[in-house]
Formats: C-alpha cells, sequence, structure tokens
C-alpha cells in the first residue's frame, strides 16, 4: 500500500521525470510531506500557478518528456488556464494535476471548492486539453493516471487535467505502478497507403531524367532531434533545399548550403524566393499545421504553383488544406524513413542533384535577409537587432534560447540563426506574452547541460518577470535579455499611426529591469550603448547565476515581416 500522493511522485519518477513544478495550497497540502519522503523529484516552487505550468511546458518541449505541474483547484487552476491552452496549440505534453476537496465536501461551501458540484474545474479545463477528468477515490488513481499519460502521449499529442479529491491524495493505492511512456518511445503512425501513392510523386522528382526542383518545407514535425538529423541526411543525399517555419526555425542547420532559412512570418528573401518560384516542381511539407505565420497569410494556396505532399499527424489541420496532391496521416520522420529506405539514386538522380543546386545557387545569389544594416547600427537608442546580433556572437553554438511573444520574435526569427535542434524555443500558436521567462525554468531544469537565455520584451516583464525569482531561488544560469523599448511593441507599431491616445495607451514606463533582477536576488546589467552590448552579454553569461540584461532599444524599428505583411495585402479568402 502506498498513499496517493506517495504512488503520484513514484509515478512521476518512473516514467522519467525528475523536476515538479508546483505552488503549494491547501488542496494540495497532503503532498508537501510526501515530496520529503523521496529523493527523486526536484520541486520547483514558482511564484504563480501560471508560472509553474509555463515551466512544466519548458521542460515538456527541452526533455523530450513531459512536463508536471501540480497546484490547487479553483483559483489555482483558473489561473493555469492560459499556459495550459498555449501547450494544446503547441501540443506539448504537460500533465496537470489539481487537488479539491474531499468528496464528503462538495457542495457544501468549503473554501475554494471548485468540484463537479460547484465551479467543476474539469469543465474549466476540458476544452484546453486532451483529457480533463476527476478522480473521486484512490482506488482509480492508477487507471486514471495512465489512462490520462496515455492521452497526452498519443499523437497529436497534448496537455491532460486530473482533479484529484482529498480522498485520492491521503487514501491507500494498492496497485503496482507501470509506465507508460515506454510505449510511446519510437512510435511514428503513418498512413502506408497515402505515403505510398505521395512516395511515388517524390521518386519521380528525385530519381527521374527531368531533374524537377523540389523544396521542403520543414514544421515542427520534424524538429526534434531523430528526425532533424533525417532531414538533413536525406536532403544532403538528395540535394533539397529546406525552408522551415517559424517554430521549426531549428530543425534544419541555418548555416548549411541547402538551407533556406525561414519561410512564412520572419521569413527570409531565399525561402520566399525558392517557395512561391514559378518554376517549383514540387513542396514537401513535413509536420507543419500550415497555420496564418507558416503559409504567409495563406497565400501558399494561391502563389505556391508546385505539386505539394501534407505529412502531418494532425487530421483535422491536413483536411483544412486539402488543395494537397497528396495528403499523407502520420509522422513525418516515419514518412522521410520511407524516402531513406526506399528510393535509390543512378545516374539521374546524379543529374537532378546537379540541377537542384544550381537552380539553388540562382535563388541564393541575392541577400538573405532584410535590413541588415541594421544588425550593427551605431548609436542609441539600440537597435534590435543590433542586440540580437551581438547576443548569437556570445552566446553558445549549442545553446538554448527562447523566444517570447511581441515585436522581438519578429527580429529573433529573421535574425538569429539556429544550428542545432532544440536550440531555438517559442511558443507560435496561442503566442502567450512572458511564457519564455518561466518556460526558460523548465527548460534549464531539463537540460542542465545547456547555456539557456531568454530574449523577451519589457511588456512581457510585466506579466511574467516575477518569475526570474525562482531562476535566482535556484541559481539557474539563465541570461534573461529584455529588449525594453517602453512599449507593447508590436502593438504600438500599429497605433501610433492612429493617433496620440492609441500611442499613449500602448506606451510603457521605463522601468529599471536591472534593478528589479537584483531585488528578487539575480545580478542585473543594463545597455543603452550598442558597443558595450558584446562584454555585457559575456559578463552575463559569466556570472554563474540568473542574469538579467535590460537593453535600451529603440521602439520606432519595423519588424522584418516584409515578404508576410505584402502577404496580407494581397490575400483574399475563398473556399
Amino acid at each position: 500500500m502506498a498513499k496517493g500522493t506517495d504512488f503520484i511522485l513514484a509515478a512521476l519518477a518512473a516514467e522519467g521525470l525528475d523536476h515538479l513544478f508546483m505552488v503549494p495550497g491547501g488542496l494540495i497540502d497532503p503532498l508537501l510531506p510526501a515530496i520529503g519522503r523521496q529523493t527523486a523529484l526536484t520541486p520547483i516552487v514558482a511564484a504563480h500557478e501560471g508560472g509553474a505550468a509555463y515551466m512544466a511546458d519548458g521542460y515538456a518541449r527541452a526533455s523530450g518528456r513531459f512536463g508536471a505541474v501540480v497546484g490547487i483547484g479553483g483559483p489555482g487552476l483558473a489561473n493555469m488556464a492560459t499556459a495550459v491552452a498555449a501547450a494544446r496549440t503547441d501540443s506539448s505534453p504537460v500533465l496537470v494535476l489539481s487537488g479539491e476537496v474531499a468528496r464528503v465536501m462538495e457542495g457544501l461551501g468549503a473554501f475554494q471548492d471548485a468540484s463537479q458540484a460547484t465551479l467543476d474545474d474539469t469543465a474549466l479545463m476540458r476544452p484546453l486539453t486532451r483529457l480533463s477528468a476527476t478522480v473521486t477515490d484512490a482506488a482509480g488513481l492508477n487507471h486514471w493516471l495512465r489512462h490520462g499519460l496515455t492521452t497526452m502521449l498519443a499523437r497529436p499529442r497534448g496537455p491532460v487535467h486530473l482533479s484529484l479529491s482529498r480522498d485520492v491524495l491521503t487514501g491507500d493505492v494498492d496497485a503496482a505502478y507501470a509506465p507508460v511512456s515506454p510505449f510511446f518511445a519510437d512510435v511514428a503512425p503513418l498512413s502506408l497507403t497515402q505515403a505510398e501513392a505521395a512516395l511515388t510523386t517524390v521518386t519521380e522528382a528525385l530519381t527521374g531524367d527531368r531533374a524537377p526542383r523540389v523544396v521542403i518545407l520543414a514544421g515542427a514535425g520534424v524538429a526534434d532531434p531523430a528526425s532533424a538529423a533525417l532531414l538533413k541526411a536525406i536532403a544532403e543525399r538528395w540535394a533539397i533545399p529546406v525552408a522551415t517555419t517559424l517554430r521549426a526555425k531549428d530543425a534544419f542547420p541555418e548555416d548549411h548550403p541547402l538551407s533556406l532559412g525561414v519561410f512564412g512570418y520572419a521569413g527570409t528573401r531565399h525561402a520566399t524566393a525558392a517557395v512561391f518560384a514559378d518554376d517549383l516542381d514540387l513542396l514537401l511539407v513535413l509536420g507543419s499545421g500550415l497555420n496564418e505565420r507558416d503559409t504567409m497569410h495563406w497565400t501558399l494556396r494561391s502563389r505556391s504553383k508546385a505539386a505539394a505532399i501534407h505529412v502531418n499527424t494532425d487530421m483535422d489541420e491536413l483536411t483544412a488544406h486539402c488543395e494537397a496532391t497528396h495528403a499523407v496521416p502520420g509522422s513525418a520522420r516515419a514518412f522521410l524513413d520511407l524516402i531513406r529506405d526506399r528510393l535509390d539514386g543512378g545516374t539521374a538522380a546524379d543529374a537532378g542533384r546537379a540541377a537542384r543546386r544550381a537552380w539553388l545557387d540562382t535563388i541564393k545569389a541575392g541577400p538573405r535577409l532584410y535590413d541588415t544594416d541594421t544588425c550593427a547600427r551605431p548609436g542609441a537608442p539600440i537597435h534590435p537587432a543590433t542586440a540580437v546580433t551581438a547576443l548569437r556572437r556570445a552566446f553558445p553554438r549549442d545553446g538554448i534560447v527562447l523566444v517570447d511573444s511581441g515585436a522581438h520574435r519578429a527580429f529573433m526569427g529573421h535574425h538569429w540563426t539556429a544550428y542545432e535542434p532544440g536550440t531555438y524555443v517559442s511558443a507560435t500558436n496561442l503566442g502567450p506574452m512572458g511564457w519564455a521567462i518561466p518556460a526558460a525554468v523548465g527548460v534549464q531544469c531539463a537540460r542542465p547541460d545547456r547555456r539557456v537565455a531568454v530574449v523577451t520584451g519589457d511588456g512581457c516583464m510585466h506579466m511574467h518577470g516575477i518569475e526570474v525569482q525562482t531562476a535566482a531561488r535556484h541559481r539557474l544560469p539563465i541570461v534573461y535579455v529584455v529588449l525594453n523599448n517602453a512599449a507593447l511593441g508590436n502593438v504600438w507599431l500599429r497605433a501610433h499611426t492612429e493617433g496620440p491616445v492609441p500611442a499613449a495607451l500602448t506606451s510603457l514606463p521605463d522601468h529599471d529591469w536591472a534593478g528589479f533582477a537584483r531585488a528578487l536576488g539575480a545580478r542585473g546589467f543594463t545597455v543603452a550603448d550598442p558597443a558595450r552590448l558584446d562584454e555585457t552579454f559575456a559578463e552575463a553569461l559569466a556570472c554563474g547565476t540568473t542574469a538579467v540584461v535590460d537593453v535600451k532599444t529603440d521602439k520606432a524599428c519595423p519588424t522584418p515581416v516584409y515578404d508576410f505583411a505584402a502577404g496580407v495585402a494581397a490575400w483574399s479568402y475563398h473556399e
């Protein structure tokens, strides 16, 4: 027999977790002494339940496993709602556990009762998760925990929520837990019928004597290290240029000769030119949901003249883009495996590779990026691209950077160079402001062997900057770079053209974020002169603890999203 609390913690450890993110509260009081009875899980206490859930999300993305967060039901769980929604839209596996009153107290007016008899926490979480269920008896804990994890890890992945009554936490569990994660360790489902049909088209393109022009658009479905390695091998074998979506920016080395860079929001000239080329024969889309930003505001539908193959695990996303020549339900990695195992080239294939390289040379003859002069602009206030470029010089090649939501996302997406999978992390679908600040705590816990940095804005710091103290309390060597333009940058860029009131409503005080950091136990640095960026970033990276670098940046800088903006201006929707 084990108490429910001990059973849960042992189960999480058996699944391979080594950290648990939480905010204590009365409804989970029984969990606290249980944490003291074990050593496998390191508890990280966040300042806010939303921050704890973001940390679990970051841990999941960086570890390749899943993240776990626990807090009280009612207000605690409600505080997690945005974080859970962000995990859902990015298919990030997060286990959310919330404490609830004892069954006998349901509906009687107990403090913070959010059981099914009152607010019904499970109903709150149901639209945001793959599964939301109430567990009222310790006898059912083993079943519901394994069922929840199975639902979470099945594709498409996403968060699950279990509301645990006090009866569950304090009751006895008579079960031997068997881990679920191994069942999903190397699962790569693929619809072979559709895949075989698509493979015929790929084979003709790569091994025929006509030497068709082919481009791969790589999405999040190939951003994991194993899939990215396979993508790189196939691209090199067949000389296929690769563009990525913004979320999958790190799926293919951006300094590779076959790299086109990001396509879509904050994309490169090379990616736009290749994907929209009139003479492109085949576009192979791997693991992208083809949302607004991944498709240049959906203009991919109308502007691309190439045959298209879409491979994705999410059927909803596939059926929303039915213009594909072949829609293949399943794992992009499994489809790449099929290409590797089935294709063999001879003389004709050699000619095709040479022709694609020559075609790529014409695409890359022009400049890759926009506004390259801004990468080293002298004078104050500092241009965001100048700060991004300086951080890239100082940051290790294998370091992990988290990018928050705001104008800085565009500057990072365009000007940052990603070299390895897993080194560029961002919540790109829902994109809540401040996500990266606590998520970095989870990333650093999952990858203590890597340097971790966050590029965020002052608007994001207003929302979740308090989690810097969580990082500092645990002496996590995260470097937070605040591109401080005293404005809600992206919104201000639109609003200030509408008059003084919109401009004022989207402006912020120029806070001393370095002083804020020092008050929370972190190191603080302020940079107002671009000439001091290199030395300041080097000092922050070397200080051995949490550091915040307050970079005084210029808000009146157009973001490098020119191709995307042109797509928005030209686009109209047609069924």
